[in-house]
């Protein structure tokens, strides 16, 4: 290449950046590239995981393991343990990590401004497709939307996109990997808005369609996977809704419950001091005994939505899948395999859906309703309790069944899965996951510029400072009125607190020390604060500065409340910007 070409491609490429950074329509191009990307990620990771799924249990090919009858009893048993002991040895004892967890699309939206690392996404992509490939019964959405998510951050950082735009550009990843994984476009942008974007804004309607759909066409092209038609769920009326909201209630409990086991397997793991790199040998040998039972138990259970939302069976029969299915997934996370529980729910949900009209129907035989009516809201209202994203499930039930009326009735058990969960427990498994690492995030919505103003970098550091012992007098000399907003008094090198122009030129001063005069002596800010911290230091000490002192007790700086307001004002107005359009170069 020579020196003309390489010129000229910077040049493109410059230009490229400064499109994506100061127009939509750069934006939504990016979007439709993330989309392909996102779809190629499902299709992908889809491939790899139906291979070793008949690799592994040798089911015949384009069968899914969790509705596939008749596997041998020694590879139900003997594949999830001896994977799961491969599976530690490589990611616990071979490469074990040292350092924080990779960073989430919702974690990375709500505190690092979008910023994801390829790298570690795509090693977290490469164990979900080992977890659910032995059996684990663990989502693989969770590998979607890391892989997604971290090459469309990728991606955006390459463009040098601004903290908003990178923000959208991995909701659309997440969101268009989510949709082509159902074939529910929709579904897929409702997904990035509601729980990776954490707003409904509107100029991130047409990049979030745009990623969604294209990713959801790029897998219907490359991979296409009809699904069988659903039987007639009729349309109850309006004498229907009290045991709809009555299901959504019981579907946030069995969520609650579910999120509380993967906790209790998990703390149950570390007081048992069995190696890390063993204990998924043991999760994958407890699934496998439950899969004796019934394979619906395994992997993430896609394929057994569909089966067994028309599948025939009684009450016993769906509340044993449903007590199985938590059991497995509870054990698979906890123990240490990779995955989410999003399409774990969805099956739960089926199963809980199925049983409550079972039960339904013993007690109330005179109020008759289709049970496939039921799984599809038990599927929903279970998905919320443990996700979000109540109108995410809700297109879900839509664009699976094209029916409105039943729609209705699904937005109505999804609302009170919400309510419920977030009266009763307060997170989902994604914010409760950040909750126990003690991280205090209940969603995506963008708190990371507030931890990112810190005191450090709003202060003041050419400080006014003088001697506690230091004469008023010559103080008054030093500092004539109007020249500094405030003295900061030290005594053997550390902090002994403020001394206002007011108080030093008071007129019944005494001419003795301006130790007399201090006040504010407990009262500091650290570096390491946030403006939001400093701010509520302000309110508490009802003061016009605070001095910053290290740990070791020096001055370092000085702040301003009026100083620090407007700085804060600043930011918050150019984060309202980024929902309301406002673009700048």
């Amino acid at each position: 290449m020579t020196a003309e070409q390489a010129s000229g491609n910077q040049t493109f490429a410059r230009l490229l950046r400064r499109l994506a950074r100061i127009s939509e329509l750069g934006i939504v191009v990016l979007a439709a590239g993330v989309g392909v990307i996102a779809g190629g990620v499902v299709i992908v990771m889809n491939m790899a995981t139906q291979a070793l799924h008949e690799a592994l249990f040798r089911i015949p090919i384009d069968a899914h393991l969790s509705i596939t009858p008749g596997i041998a009893p020694a590879l139900v048993l003997l594949v999830p343990a001896l994977g799961g002991l491969v599976f530690g040895l490589i990611f616990f004892k071979a490469f074990p990590r040292s350092g924080p967890a990779p960073v989430d699309p919702i974690e990375a939206n709500a505190l690092h401004g979008g910023r994801m690392s390829a790298h570690e996404s795509l090693i977290v992509a490469v164990q979900t497709i080992a977890s659910s490939g032995v059996g684990a019964s663990v989502g693989t959405e969770a590998g979607y939307t890391q892989a997604a998510g971290g090459l469309a951050s990728r991606l955006g950082q390459l463009f040098h996109l601004r903290r908003g735009d990178l923000r959208l550009l991995v909701a659309c990843g997440a969101g268009a990997a989510i949709g082509a994984a159902f074939d529910a476009p929709l579904m897929g942008a409702f997904y990035g808005f509601e729980l990776v974007l954490g707003t409904y804004a509107i100029p991130a309607f047409v990049p979030m369609m745009t990623a969604s759909f294209t990713a959801a066409l790029t897998a219907r092209l490359v991979q296409p996977a009809p699904l069988p038609p659903l039987p007639d769920l009729g349309s109850p009326g309006i004498d229907a809704l009290p045991s709809v909201l009555l299901l959504g209630f019981l579907c946030a409990l069995v969520g609650i419950a579910v999120m509380r086991g993967v906790t209790l397997v998990e703390a149950g793991f570390r007081r048992s001091r069995l190696p890390a790199f063993l204990r998924p040998a043991i999760g994958g040998l407890i699934v496998g005994a439950l899969a004796l039972g019934s394979p619906a138990v395994f992997s993430a259970g896609h394929g057994a939505v569909h089966h067994y939302i028309v599948a025939d069976g009684t009450l016993s029969v769906f509340a044993l899948l449903l007590v199985g299915k938590v059991a497995a997934s509870s054990v698979s996370i906890g123990s240490g395999f990779r995955g989410g529980l999003f399409f774990a729910s969805l099956l739960m949900g089926v199963f809980a859906g199925r049983a409550y009209a079972a039960g339904l129907g013993i007690l109330l035989p005179d109020l008759a309703t289709p049970p496939a009516f039921h799984a599809i809201i038990g599927m929903s209202a279970l998905a919320v309790a443990v996700v979000g994203g109540p109108m995410t499930m809700t297109l879900l039930a839509l664009e699976m069944t094209g029916d409105l009326q039943l729609t209705l009735a699904v937005l109505a058990a999804c609302g009170v899965a919400s309510l419920a969960t977030r009266q009763l427990f307060g997170f989902s498994f994604a914010t409760w996951r950040f909750h126990l690492r003690g991280e205090n995030i209940r969603g995506a919505h963008d708190i990371g510029w507030l931890r990112e103003m810190t005191v450090a970098s709003l202060m003041r550091r050419d400080v006014p400072q003088l001697d506690a012992g230091t004469p008023v007098a010559e103080a008054r000399h030093a500092w004539p009125p109007g020249s500094v907003p405030c003295l900061v008094a030290t005594e053997g090198g550390h902090y002994a607190g403020l001394v206002t122009p007011a108080a030093l030129y008071a007129a019944d001063v005494p001419d003795g020390p301006v130790g007399a005069l201090l006040h504010h002596a407990d009262d500091v800010l650290r570096p390491d604060m946030t403006i939001r911290e400093a701010l509520d230091s302000f309110e508490r000490t009802e003061t016009d500065a605070l001095a910053v002192v290290s740990p070791v007790g020096q001055v370092v700086g000085l702040l301003s409340e009026a100083h620090a307001v407007r700085r804060y004002s600043e930011e918050l107005g150019r984060r309202l910007g980024e929902l309301t359009g406002e673009r700048t170069a």
